[in-house]
């Protein structure tokens, strides 16, 4: 079975999940979306080598996908959090 596109959305919604754990955290907020830029790349690299259908093939690409995934899951929760804002 191959996972494909799923996998990228596998890395948004784990870096997601971890955002929300770093804004528990004493850590200034500012370095969130770095972290999870980082770890997406990280994941997208992990993802290329072991899910299959993977939509990228080498490392530089797998690594972008993953970069742009972990940045998406910051501008997910911030399109949330700006809807839920009273104007």
């Amino acid at each position: 079975m191959e996972l494909g596109i799923t996998g990228v959305a596998a890395i948004t919604a784990l870096c997601a999940l971890l955002g929300q754990g770093l804004k528990l955290s004493p850590l200034s907020n500012k370095w969130i979306p770095l972290i999870l830029g980082i770890l997406g790349g990280i994941l997208g690299v992990v993802g290329m080598f072991v899910t299959p259908g993977f939509p990228a093939s080498d490392p530089i690409t797998a690594a972008a996908v993953g970069v742009v995934s972990g940045l998406a899951a910051t501008g997910a929760h911030q399109i949330c959090k700006q809807l839920k804002k009273e104007e």
